[in-house]
């Protein structure tokens, strides 16, 4: 029955943006917690990007999708647009499959 953990999760979700509205401005006008509350996007959109990337099920992979992230990131390193970026990516990982390494 999947539908328990999805319901106690979405409780637990909802607990803790309510806990939000609760706590004093004073604390998360600390230089700390301003720093920290900042990087959680980044750190949250990171840890997405390798499970989408190298996770298949149970196991970890490496294929196209790897060495796309990699262009992408390189043609981000070298402040491409950000069209040209989905598109070195794409283009990659497409290169790779028709060749027959992904």
């Amino acid at each position: 029955m999947i539908w328990v953990p999805v319901l106690v999760g979405s409780a637990v979700c909802y607990a803790l943006k309510a806990l939000g509205f609760v706590v004093p401005q004073r604390f998360l006008e600390q230089p700390r917690v301003a720093a920290l509350v900042g990087m959680f996007p980044v750190a949250l959109l990171a840890a997405l990007l390798a499970v989408v990337t190298l996770g298949d099920g149970q196991s970890l992979v490496l294929d196209a999708r790897v060495a796309a992230v990699f262009a992408a990131g390189v043609a981000l390193t070298l402040r491409a647009p950000f069209l040209v970026v989905v598109l070195v990516g794409a283009g990659t990982a497409a290169l790779l499959r028709a060749i027959g390494l992904g």
